[in-house]
């Protein structure tokens, strides 16, 4: 794996930073600590893999004075967009004097003429109180638009840094950015912040609004509980995001144990049979009278037959929460047996909320991590976190796959101890 972090040239002027404490791009985070991996890397006599440790350099590359960035929100919404902005607007602007930063509206769609978003200007002021609302002040948009007009935008602005704030499908226009910014010859840097709720970035250790998330989640689990005790035969399905990674469900069901089935995109189920979930919630009705059960929305896919694909070229998904909704009174109206089900679907308020105070202390880190990587003139990387460090990944790595849950792993284990739904896994696992 080779973690080398492309620069556009040699960092010749002296950084304006005062009074902290400087890092060298020698300084490297190990990928893996085991000690067992160490030991056996160095008697075969390989070097370890590890990540360039972040942070800020002596010298850097860019001159403030004479700098330009710009900064772009993509994708879906997700708590603390607006916290980054606003992070990366203070430190280029108080710590590094860069007094000339643009916001692009709208997504990619904003470096395209033809959509006629006007860019905004980013000062302390205009991002003084953004932290407080959710969303972005920049506005979003899905989908990839045409490389060489994106390249051509930046070079009509005279843009020397970009951030970029996305997930996967971002980072891919981030690596196809550079090839043709590359190709140019051109002396603009890209830095990717890694922004999903799924908290599925491959080889980062969090994304930020996946705190957030987790923290609303419990609140829908904690309703459906309660209206599930509060009838016959209650019943309360809470569906959560979580595409292809169940991280959202996996957490919020720990943080609040008030869940009786989790069902994830990474592992599989069945409805019908002894062990379906119809089964398994036929008997915890008749032994407690009352079920919470949290699904992912990348769960159960295998029972759609859906073909189409969003702007951003993904699958649509379907409806796995209506699904078990319309499965489940279905299955008991059949044979008979009362139910009260009460279904909710937190996802769109989830992902439009404030960021929590943790989240947004991560946001911060995160946008002043990324100024310092743009200003010694590194690009084509995304700024994370490995092993509780900041650190810069090349974005090829960061493209190459997708986080998931490990069902071998102790937060699984945890849930499965949680909750006591081994039974409805056996046939399946």
């Amino acid at each position: 794996m080779d973690t080398t972090i492309e620069s556009l040239g040699e960092p010749r002027i002296d950084s304006p930073l005062k009074r902290v404490e400087w890092v060298d791009d020698n300084e490297q985070v190990l990928f893996d600590l085991s000690p067992h991996k160490l030991v056996r890397d160095v008697r075969e006599g390989r070097t370890p893999v590890s990540f360039m440790k972040a942070g800020p350099r002596q010298k850097i590359f860019f001159d403030p004075s004479k700098l330009k960035c710009a900064m772009v929100t993509c994708g879906g919404l997700c708590p603390g967009l607006n916290d980054v902005i606003r992070s990366l607007v203070l430190t280029l602007y108080h710590i590094y004097g860069v007094k000339n930063v643009l916001g692009i509206r709208f997504g990619l769609q904003g470096f395209i003429p033809r959509y006629g978003h006007p860019v905004m200007e980013l000062t302390p002021d205009v991002v003084a109180d953004i932290g407080e609302i959710g969303g972005t002040i920049l506005s979003s948009s899905r989908g990839p638009q045409p490389i060489d007009e994106i390249v051509d935008a930046l070079e009509r602005m005279n843009i020397g840094i970009l951030f970029a704030i996305g997930g996967d499908g971002t980072f891919r226009a981030v690596a196809k950015i550079v090839d043709e910014i590359r190709s140019r010859g051109a002396k603009i840097s890209v830095i990717g912040i890694p922004k999903t709720i799924d908290n599925d970035i491959n080889l980062l250790s969090r994304s930020f609004g996946f705190n957030t998330a987790v923290s609303m989640a419990t609140q829908a689990i904690g309703a459906a509980h309660v209206e599930a005790t509060g009838a016959p035969n209650g019943v309360g399905l809470v569906k959560l995001m979580g595409r292809h990674s169940g991280f959202i469900a996996a957490s919020a069901v720990m943080a609040k144990r008030e869940a009786n089935f989790v069902l994830v995109p990474e592992c599989d189920f069945d409805l019908e049979g002894p062990h379906g979930l119809m089964a398994m919630l036929e008997k915890r009705l008749e032994e407690r009278k009352h079920a919470v059960i949290v699904v992912a929305e990348g769960a159960g896919q295998r029972f759609f037959k859906v073909e189409e694909t969003d702007e951003s070229g993904n699958r649509r998904l379907g409806d796995i929460g209506v699904l078990l909704k319309n499965a489940i009174n279905e299955h008991f109206k059949a044979r008979g047996i009362e139910l009260n089900l009460k279904y909710i679907d937190p996802s769109y308020m989830i992902r439009s909320v404030q960021a929590t105070a943790n989240d947004s202390i991560f946001c911060g880190l995160l946008g002043q991590t990324a100024v310092h990587a743009g200003m010694t003139g590194k690009t084509n990387m995304v700024v994370g976190t490995w092993n509780d460090e900041f650190v810069y990944i090349p974005v090829n790595l960061v493209v190459a796959g997708r986080k998931r849950l490990d069902l071998r792993g102790k937060l699984w284990a945890s849930v499965l101890e949680a909750t006591g739904q081994t039974a409805l896994l056996d046939e399946r696992a």
